[in-house]
């Protein structure tokens, strides 16, 4: 499979793609908009202040403990855990109901298919959220892996799942292609060596 030709002609888009690697928050799905919500009602609920485009801009990607424990310093690590879990059993919740792929999503994984191009899941969504969208749709085996922080692996811009993404698939790094759509993740993207599609879903 060989990506298309930007306008530009980069050269490294004419590369063959060994791998696709996808975050799953608004690039499977168009959810943002609901953890957008989910995060709103939980700064509210703990009075604290919320900024919402600087806080997407700079948290989309980090796994839930790294946004929520230095709100709280000094608290304990499960108690941290809870209050994450509050936000995101409130967006799922809210986003049960509307769970559909993004327009385009499953042409392109067929035709990455068809040519044996494997595909990866590195999201920093807790596993109730993956199990939310891929079992929903009917997709989790479509693709070779699924990683998460809740493997031990830390959350974006740092590159650790998209690396092992790419060692479990058996692939070189640099051959990877990685869908995006959020700054971190796609830092995370060129700190791990590999070519990012940045989507613009965030933004809409």
């Amino acid at each position: 499979m060989t990506t298309e030709p930007n306008p530009s002609g980069t050269k490294a888009w004419d590369q063959p793609a060994g791998a696709l690697i996808f975050d799953m928050d608004g690039t499977i799905v168009d959810n943002m908009r609901f953890h957008d919500d989910a995060w709103e009602s939980w700064h509210r609920e703990h009075g604290l202040p919320f900024d919402r485009p600087a806080f997407f801009r700079t948290t989309a990607g980090m796994a839930v403990s790294e946004i929520v424990g230095p709100y709280f310093p000094g608290v304990a690590a499960e108690e941290i855990a809870r209050l994450g879990e509050a936000k995101e059993a409130l967006y799922r919740e809210t986003y049960r109901p509307h769970v559909v792929p993004l327009p385009g999503l499953l042409p392109l994984m067929a035709r990455a298919r068809s040519f044996g191009v494997p595909m990866a899941v590195a999201s920093a969504a807790p596993p109730e959220n993956i199990a939310l969208v891929l079992d929903t749709l009917g997709l989790r085996a479509e693709f070779a892996t699924v990683i998460s922080p809740s493997q031990g692996f830390r959350g974006k811009p740092h590159p650790d799942m998209f690396v092992e993404a790419a060692r479990r698939m058996g692939v070189a790094p640099e051959t990877c292609l990685v869908f995006e759509d959020a700054p971190n993740g796609v830092e995370a993207a060129r700190r791990a060596g590999m070519r990012a599609v940045a989507m613009l879903t965030m933004l809409g």
